[in-house]
């Protein structure tokens, strides 16, 4: 999730992509997205276990802000928000 092209990102993962990235865009969700309105949901991966998707999580949060926007820019250049290609 992002607040805007190149602002502040969110990283998270969930088991149900449509209805968390509608708590964001809603600020439904108490804590860092709501704080930054992070309300664009601007990448994401699918993963076929939450073991997987949890150790992905990890290893992007890891990572710097230069790699994030790699992975955003690699799949979406323009920033778009992809919610409604999801629901």
């Amino acid at each position: 999730m992002a607040s805007r092209r190149n602002g502040t990102l969110y990283t998270g993962v969930t088991s149900d992509l449509v209805q968390r990235a509608w708590q964001h865009r809603e600020s439904m969700v108490e804590g860092f997205t709501k704080k930054y309105g992070c309300k664009l949901l601007v990448w994401y991966e699918q993963h076929g276990s939450m073991e997987s998707a949890i150790l992905r999580e990890k290893q992007i949060k890891a990572g710097n802000r230069a790699r994030k926007l790699a992975l955003i820019e690699a799949q979406n250049p323009q920033w778009r928000d992809l919610y409604e290609e999801i629901v």
